[in-house]
């Protein structure tokens, strides 16, 4: 069963319950998945951030966007306008979909994992998580890179606060360290 469909069946039924609200719409729901990476990198190496466009597409199923630096920083050798990142916003299916994968294949290839902090939430129930490597997703293979790089994964909710995304999140699988 997919997320999306176990999300309407199971876990919004018993959200509802476990939360108290009195109305279905109440319940928090993901709104969207964000994954961005910086390429500090990238004002100097051009070729990482080709790689980087590909790699992040591979996995999300979307072409990223190119952000550009706002301001120049000399001390990080940085003029406005200059490549320095990508970032994809997932909706609807695909969000889904890349959400069941992150939470079923990519969490657990993580070595030593124990699971995925509890503090990362921001106070209105989003949920921020840092990958260091991007090998952890099946669908990149060793072969193919050219460095190890990271991305943050931002899972943005409609939940009021911390407790209420987290009792989402849990409830989609996203295996929470135990303290």
């Amino acid at each position: 069963m997919s997320l999306k469909k176990r999300y309407r069946e199971a876990i919004q039924p018993k959200l509802l319950k476990d939360l108290n609200f009195s109305n279905l719409h109440q319940v928090p729901k993901v709104v969207k998945v964000t994954v961005n990476r910086g390429l500090g990198e990238a004002a100097q190496n051009a070729k990482s951030l080709e790689a980087s466009v590909e790699e992040i597409a591979t996995i999300t199923g979307q072409k990223p966007v190119v952000t550009r630096a706002k301001k120049a920083i000399a001390g990080f050798k940085i003029r406005q306008g200059m490549p320095i990142g990508v970032a994809v916003t997932l909706r609807g299916d695909r969000m889904y979909a890349f959400l069941e994968r992150l939470i079923n294949l990519a969490l657990p290839r993580i070595r030593d994992f124990r699971g995925v902090s509890e503090k990362s939430f921001d106070g209105r129930g989003n949920y921020t998580l840092g990958v260091r490597e991007q090998i952890i997703f099946p669908e990149i293979s060793f072969d193919k890179i050219d460095a190890i790089r990271g991305m943050d994964i931002t899972i943005v909710t409609t939940a009021r606060n911390d407790e209420e995304g987290q009792a989402l999140l849990r409830e989609m699988g996203m295996p929470f360290r135990n303290n």
